[in-house]
């Protein structure tokens, strides 16, 4: 990846996650395969091994890997992006279903409709990336309702 597209990248990783989610997405030591559309724009970023980091969707912004959401928790100090739900959806979650505000315990309080989040386990660990459906206030308060549109899980646990 050239130096200015890993600028542009990390431009719109600040921008749309807070600042240092260029920087954990997008490591100047490390190399990338970059998908590329038809007239040269990046469409999927991923790592050597294969693990999609992020896409580049049409609107401008990234949807989540959950690579890329891996190193957002990494990089990002707790709440930010993120979405946590205990022992009863975990399984569920992890195998790529949705998550509802009901079994919601924690949630950014920046979040709104249409953001991209990390869905995290009480005990810390990443188990699914998604889209926010609600907004922070609504997930805490609704009984009923879908709260994040899961877009990959983390699989069975090992």
């Amino acid at each position: 990846m050239e130096d200015a597209e890993r600028t542009q990248l990390r431009t719109v990783a600040d921008y749309q996650f807070r600042a240092g989610a260029g920087a954990a997405l997008f490591p100047a030591d490390e190399a990338y395969d970059v998908d590329r559309s038809k007239s040269g724009r990046p469409r999927q970023v991923s790592t050597r091994a294969g693990r999609r980091l992020v896409s580049f969707g049409t609107d401008g912004r990234f949807t989540l890997g959950l690579a890329g959401g891996e190193r957002l928790l990494d990089a990002l100090e707790a709440p930010a992006c993120r979405v946590v739900v205990g022992d009863e959806s975990e399984p569920f979650v992890r195998d790529g279903k949705n998550v509802f505000a009901k079994f919601v315990s924690a949630v950014d309080p920046a979040v709104r409709p249409d953001d991209e989040v990390v869905v995290v386990h009480e005990d810390g660990h990443a188990i699914a990336v998604g889209r926010a459906e609600l907004d922070a206030d609504a997930i805490r308060d609704f009984d009923t309702g879908m709260a994040v549109k899961v877009r990959e899980g983390a699989g069975a646990r090992e």
